[in-house]
């Protein structure tokens, strides 16, 4: 199928290696640079390598069931598509729902990042003019300038097409692997000459079982992008078959730099943690004490490219998910338009760069509330794929299969252990007393949130109430590679 001919369509034109450099950009972002310092006093150097290997494999669980719908429904706006044909309408929209504010949220949280970068390599330069404060947070008008700035440009760099957009992951994110790799065979080669005293590898406050969970419970939100790709599905230009192979070398990949920043951490603060803990940015910090300005300059290279990459990455992510929903009149049908030039959905392209500049009034404290909130809709998201993976494994098709696959009980149990573990990940959101319980803020953003999509639920419905799933359906499945 294919959409409408008097509507221009979306360009097959992403590679394999932007895709790759879609899913480790989105999943690596300012937290793989600035905790691992936190990390040392939580798990230790041992207990969050174990942690980090354990939590990448329960995601590469998930994520085989990504690479497996992408594989049967290589579809724009994956996501959505999948929850329609596995439980219908309504979960299309909670998961349209879900995930255009969690990535557009996630969007605005790298925004403020770049910020951060600024903060902290240029303190007196940016931190002035101070406007007002929110929830702690001072705001500067130089830094609501420099993320809107950010915004606009990426907004711009989407619109003008994913080849522009897939070029910039890809070249930045073999800046950011290089940048990572100098550091730590470096510190490494340092440690090896000076043989300086290390920390245990396991606090020796908490058990190693307690050290590992602590990391295991981060990682849903550590790998946050690897799911961004079933949304660019129907702008491949290869087989949706190698969706798989991209997806879990990205999750590997992504493990690996979390890990590569513990270590390289652990080695340049040592012992002596009290010289770095009133520090804006103690990794950065510590390592430049032991490599000179050129291990700041390395380090700022790396962060910022992570930040750039999931910028760039959930922009295009969020503004397909925006697209799919649009065109299939989910919302408002003038966001399922595509720009007559570039073939880039600009209205979707436009709303996300809207709502994303409100964000820099309102400060990173304030934000990070409605980040956390919105996984819980990521984490919805999850499950709705494994679910629509273990159907599709169960019976061999679903509505929008060009061919039926084989039946297969291993597809079906990974896909089930999925959908289990995408529960458990809920849980740690919402049980009292869990390591990633959400705090009262986030609780009452969550509740706003629910409460607006549920208001435009039903005003959505009654506007569709004479068009039946199976039109929402085709118009979602036209947006196919």
């Amino acid at each position: 199928m294919s959409p409408s001919s008097n509507q221009p369509a979306l360009q097959k034109s992403f590679k394999p290696s932007w895709i790759f450099a879609m899913a480790l950009g989105s999943a690596i972002g300012w937290g793989a640079f600035v905790l691992p310092f936190d990390w040392m006093t939580s798990s230790g150097l041992l207990g969050a390598i174990i942690g980090l290997a354990v939590g990448g494999g329960l995601i590469a669980v998930i994520g085989c069931s990504y690479g497996y719908a992408i594989k049967a429904l290589p579809v724009t706006g994956g996501g959505v598509v999948f929850a329609m044909v596995a439980l219908g309408r309504a979960h299309s929209f909670i998961a349209g729902w879900a995930l255009m504010l969690g990535y557009a949220g996630i969007v605005a949280l790298n925004a403020s990042a770049v910020t951060l970068v600024f903060r902290v390599t240029f303190p007196t330069l940016f931190q002035r003019m101070p406007l007002y404060d929110v929830a702690g947070w001072t705001i500067y008008a130089p830094e609501v300038a420099v993320a809107s700035i950010f915004i606009l440009a990426f907004a711009w760099l989407n619109w003008r097409g994913s080849e522009l957009s897939g070029k910039f992951q890809l070249w930045a994110v073999v800046l950011m692997i290089a940048a990572v790799i100098v550091i730590v065979v470096v510190l490494l080669g340092a440690y090896l000459v000076e043989r300086p005293e290390v920390p245990v590898g396991i606090p020796s406050d908490r058990s190693a079982i307690a050290a590992i969970l602590i990391m295991v419970s981060f990682a849903p939100w550590a790998y946050v992008g690897f799911d961004s790709i079933p949304q660019l599905a129907g702008e491949f230009n290869f087989s949706a078959r190698k969706a798989l192979g991209l997806l879990l070398w990205g999750i590997l990949a992504a493990t690996l730099i979390y890990m590569a920043m513990m270590v390289a951490t652990v080695l340049a603060v040592g012992t002596d943690r009290s010289g770095y803990e009133d520090s804006a940015w103690p990794p950065g910090m510590a390592i430049a004490d032991v490599m000179g300005p050129i291990g700041l300059v390395l380090m700022v290279v790396a962060v910022t490219m992570g930040v750039l990459t999931g910028l760039n990455g959930f922009f295009a992510a969020s503004s397909r998910v925006v697209y799919s929903l649009g065109n299939a009149d989910l919302i408002p049908g003038i966001f399922g338009q595509l720009d007559v030039r570039y073939k880039t959905p600009r209205n979707a392209i436009l709303l996300i760069a809207a709502v994303c500049l409100i964000t820099p009034w309102f400060g990173r404290a304030a934000l990070t509330w409605v980040v956390d909130m919105t996984s819980v809709g990521i984490t919805f998201a999850y499950f709705y794929t494994c679910f629509c993976a273990w159907k599709i494994a169960r019976k061999g098709i679903v509505p929008g299969m060009k061919h039926p696959l084989p039946i297969s009980r291993l597809q079906q149990f990974i896909s089930a252990t999925g959908c289990v573990l995408s529960i458990c990940f809920l849980a740690l959101l919402l049980v009292p007393g869990s390591p990633g319980m959400l705090d009262g803020p986030a609780l009452i953003a969550l509740l706003v949130w629910l409460i607006v999509g549920a208001i435009y639920y039903v005003l959505m419905m009654r506007r569709l109430k004479n068009v039946s799933i199976e039109v929402t359906q085709e118009k979602l499945l036209q947006l196919r590679a």
